[in-house]
């Protein structure tokens, strides 16, 4: 049919080939995704049919993979493999008693022991594990950016979520870096930056519990203050449980509640605001388990006085 045609010459197209041509396009698109997904679904079934992994959607241990940084779990959840849309994004944060070397240590509570109890938790949950010492700010940026270039993650839907030493190191990464986070929840923690103007641009959650012994309400205490001071607490909230021990406040780790909170936010949000609408208090705390395949023990006090 174009034996005659040279390549210079110009082919014509009417606007009925034009049609089928772009409707061929997205069929074949539309085939493409669906061969996709199917694909990864098989993948995913033959995967846990060989008992891998039976408790999670896919867990990911990440080990080396960033000089000085570090390692760290991906969680994914089954939706990921099925959506075209990026991803929101969790960072959890641990306490002293899960630092070590020891990756697994950090599954024994938060959210990746939530999600094995069958909470859903529709985001990639990524869990450092800190060897050691303060955490560091720079450290969790890079995971950060590791985890953009090898997954489809919503960067302006990204939530830190800490307790004890991770209360501590989710203020001060938000602190840092106020541009990557989306929202904040800061559990029986504290703050070590001197500047901590940064945090006034993200919208925060501050809770401790009174009767704590290992790190006392006053820590958390000192924050609020000081962005008040500051003028800085427009996209703030605190809550002081009346009477809750340190590790009571790893009850709000498994509470639906949390996470419609941290969801609730964006770096999109005209403003920033806060959501002041969810609640979560004491009460709450004695039903955090109740819809939970077993029971879930209060984790082990454990701290380091020369970092509080």
């Amino acid at each position: 049919m174009f034996h005659n045609v040279h390549l210079n010459d110009v082919i014509p197209i009417t606007e009925s080939a034009l049609t089928k041509s772009i409707y061929c396009f997205h069929y074949m698109n539309k085939m493409l995704r669906s061969f996709r997904r199917s694909f990864l679904s098989l993948f995913l079934i033959l995967f846990a049919s060989q008992g891998v992994h039976a408790q999670y959607d896919f867990l990911r241990p990440v080990k080396d993979s960033i000089p000085g940084g570090y390692n760290f779990w991906v969680y994914t959840p089954t939706d990921y493999y099925y959506s075209l849309e990026n991803t929101p994004v969790i960072i959890f944060l641990h306490g002293q008693s899960l630092c070590g070397r020891n990756l697994n240590k950090v599954k024994r509570y938060g959210p990746l022991d939530a999600i094995v109890k069958g909470r859903q938790i529709e985001a990639l949950v990524l869990v450092p594990q800190n060897p050691g010492g303060a955490w560091d700010p720079d450290k969790i940026s890079s995971m950060l950016d590791w985890t953009k270039k090898h997954y489809a993650m919503d960067s302006t839907r990204v939530y830190v979520i800490g307790m004890s030493l991770g209360g501590y190191g989710t203020l001060d990464f938000a602190g840092t870096y106020p541009e990557k986070v989306a929202a904040a929840m800061a559990l029986c923690g504290g703050c070590t930056l001197k500047d901590m103007n940064g945090l006034g641009k993200v919208p925060l959650w501050i809770m401790h519990g009174t009767a704590d012994r290992a790190v006392p309400v006053k820590q958390s205490k000192i924050v609020v203050e000081k962005l008040q001071e500051n003028d800085e607490d427009q996209r703030l909230r605190y809550d002081w449980l009346q009477g809750a021990f340190h590790g009571a406040l790893a009850r709000v780790l498994y509470m639906t509640k949390t996470y419609e909170w941290l969801f609730s936010h964006s770096l999109l949000d005209d403003g920033r605001p806060v959501n002041r609408e969810i609640d979560i208090d004491k009460s709450d705390l004695s039903k955090a388990y109740n819809d939970m395949i077993s029971g879930t023990p209060d984790p082990e006090v454990v701290y380091d006085k020369t970092i509080y």
